[in-house]
């Protein structure tokens, strides 16, 4: 008796295995897939189709676990919406320049920069036709500040700029942004406290060693208290009458505050109770810009608690018509380089870039013309 072979239904080599397409067109021929050994009995899709779409039942058999991390088809990264742009993290606002200027003075590889004070002596007698002639004569003195010098610089690889780029954002530019950034941070961090490298003479605008002492606010306020938050309109006009008068007590008269130009720097958390009105609607502002209108002002953060604690202001005249040389600048921010660039460094994947500055802080160089005043 013959052995009985078993049908074929198909064959494919290993080079011809692949995906196997079957179109929705074909899905009435779902019985041709036993020819490839998948199979659907009927009464097996009529199970299917009565357990709505193979709904999990506790008579059901347990699946199979899956070899994949379960997740959600859901992916995030297509239910994005991006905004344009980017914001940018601020610094607190750098004051110095906008409360006594900028001198650009001397060079950048300068030690120090000096500033002559002359003084005239001499003193005139009764005349007599005999009697010895008194001699008048001079004297001079010489105030020097130390320069200091500071860098901040960058390094891009190949591959961070191009992924960067990615993201639009060219990472050069924004780390020579933060570079000059850096250095410009500094100069105004000097302005305002001076530096101390040891034995050098870099001062600032708080404790330049010219200043003469902070003078106490009248305690008129609510409870006695000398801040602009307890006072009234009157009280703090009567504050500034009380400012502008003793610049021209001390000066002797040179100081006039209807003529020159007075700059009144206040803590910033003072500055806004300038708006404080009177019982007619007119601001402390108001009457300031009418009464005194060369006096302008500046407000700094660095002058909130500036003393031990207590926020402080400042009353000076800007320049003063006394005949001098040097053109008669009370303050002067010494800054022989503001910004420099020292060159590049160019790399096999990467280059570098050095930026620089230097300053010799400020110079206080007419002492009698600046008050001090604590607890605004």
């Amino acid at each position: 008796m013959a052995q009985k072979t078993s049908k074929v239904h198909s064959r494919k080599g290993a080079r011809d295995v692949g995906a196997f397409d079957f179109p929705a067109g074909d899905v009435a021929q779902y019985q041709a897939l036993q020819r490839i050994g998948i199979g659907f009995r009927e009464h097996a899709l009529l199970d299917m189709v009565e357990a709505h779409g193979f709904d999990a039942s506790d008579m059901a058999p347990v699946p199979l676990p899956g070899v994949t991390v379960p997740t959600i088809p859901g992916l995030v990264q297509f239910l994005q919406a991006w905004l344009p742009g980017f914001v940018r993290v601020l610094t607190a606002p750098r004051m110095i320049d906008d409360l006594i200027g900028i001198q650009t003075v001397g060079a950048w590889e300068d030690e120090e920069i000096v500033q002559g004070i002359i003084e005239g002596l001499g003193t005139a007698v009764p005349y007599t036709d005999h009697g010895n002639v008194p001699l008048g004569s001079w004297n001079v003195n010489y105030e020097r500040r130390t320069v200091l010098r500071f860098e901040s610089g960058l390094e891009v690889g190949r591959l961070e700029e191009m992924r960067s780029a990615r993201i639009r954002v060219s990472t050069s530019a924004e780390k020579r942004t933060s570079a000059a950034e850096a250095l410009e941070i500094l100069r105004n961090r000097i302005g305002f406290f001076g530096y101390n490298a040891g034995t050098n003479r870099t001062y600032g605008f708080l404790n330049e060693p010219n200043l003469s002492a902070y003078i106490s606010l009248p305690a008129t306020g609510t409870g006695g208290n000398t801040e602009w938050s307890t006072k009234t309109y009157l009280q703090i006009t009567g504050d500034l009458r009380l400012m502008l008068s003793g610049l021209r007590v001390s000066s002797k008269g040179r100081i006039n505050p209807q003529k020159d130009r007075i700059t009144i720097a206040l803590p910033t958390g003072a500055v806004d109770f300038l708006g404080v009105t009177s019982d007619f609607g007119n601001s402390v502002q108001d009457w300031l810009t009418k009464t005194y209108p060369n006096v302008r002002i500046e407000s700094a953060p660095e002058l909130d608690g500036a003393n031990g604690g207590e926020s402080v202001v400042y009353i000076y005249a800007e320049n003063l018509r006394d005949g001098a040389s040097d053109g008669g600048d009370v303050w002067a921010q010494l800054v022989p380089t503001k910004f420099m660039a020292l060159g590049v460094e160019k790399r096999v994947k990467t280059y570098v870039e050095d930026f620089a500055n230097a300053t010799a802080g400020v110079l206080l160089k007419r002492p009698f013309a600046v008050a001090r005043y604590t607890g605004v």
